[in-house]
């Protein structure tokens, strides 16, 4: 245990030592929030405080640190990064936890490609040394499938999830896109030291602008395992209300608890600037080095 412990704090100084070299500046956003994520496939975990003083109310547990630190951006703070512990509930597996560390950071007027050349700065100072291949969606499912998954409709996307014994009753095309991946691509990462895979598909755009049929966002998987998730974010609120609306519907038609969005966010005047940014599962990145020991 005390192994363990002194390998943690020596990671996390290297990081903040990296983020001191590059003048990114370290913040704490709020961890009780009014609202609850978004997004369909993360659950917010709540909590009801001040009951005995009569003043009872709920708050959700961060699921990360995300809009917080973008209305610090908004604000003009410039290159910022967090460590924090978040929290998501209806979490169960290996790696999968309600309680986790993270590291989110933003780049200002960096692209997708510059934030993934930034990343791979920040592992190499901390002691990765394996190369990170770079491919597209697209090429990861050319690879290793005959479909064009950028360009096939949800008929095509069903017939081959039929023909490999996949169940598809009740999802739409990004619920059928990351189930292929898991079953047919994700397999495979494990013989691949370490990749990047970017330009998802515009269905999977989560909170990343759009460029035609792709999304700018990457994940990053180090032994099979996705170790980080980043955008090149998008900047217009209006955007984000319009996102916002979409993940609530799809989470009304997955019979998912809805509640409302931050709309102090979106109702800000100001709109995001060219940022890009990243967020990183550092227990996974902990246990990929030290297995690479």
């Amino acid at each position: 245990m005390v192994d363990y412990l002194a390998e943690r704090a020596k990671y996390l100084h290297l990081i903040r030592n990296y983020f001191a070299d590059q003048n990114v500046l370290e913040v704490f956003t709020d961890s009780l929030l009014s609202y609850p994520v978004s997004d369909p496939f993360i659950d917010s975990a709540s909590v009801i405080l001040n009951k005995n003083i009569s003043k009872e109310q709920k708050f959700f547990l961060h699921t990360s640190p995300e809009i917080e630190m973008k209305k610090l951006l908004k604000d003009g703070s410039g290159d910022i990064y967090q460590i924090c512990k978040v929290f998501r509930d209806n979490e169960f597996g290996e790696r999968n936890f309600n309680e986790f560390l993270m590291l989110e950071y933003y780049r200002v007027n960096f692209d997708m490609n510059e934030l993934m050349d930034d990343l791979e700065d920040l592992l190499k100072s901390i002691g990765f040394s394996k190369k990170i291949t770079r491919y597209s969606y697209q090429e990861i499912f050319s690879k290793y499938t005959d479909i064009d998954i950028y360009h096939s409709n949800l008929e095509e996307i069903q017939k081959l999830c039929e023909a490999n014994g996949l169940s598809f009753e009740k999802m739409d095309l990004a619920d059928l896109q990351i189930m292929l991946f898991v079953h047919l691509i994700e397999g495979h990462l494990k013989d691949i030291p370490a990749c990047y895979i970017y330009d998802f598909p515009k269905s999977q755009s989560a909170l990343a602008k759009i460029d035609g049929n792709v999304a700018k966002r990457f994940e990053l998987y180090l032994g099979g395992i996705e170790v980080a998730n980043g955008y090149d974010e998008l900047q217009n609120m209006k955007d984000y209300e319009i996102r916002f609306h979409d993940e609530l519907s799809k989470r009304k038609s997955l019979d998912l608890t809805v509640n409302n969005f931050d709309q102090d966010f979106v109702s800000q005047g100001k709109d995001l600037m060219q940022c890009s940014g990243v967020a990183i599962g550092l227990d996974r990145l902990f246990e990929v080095l030290n297995l690479d020991k």
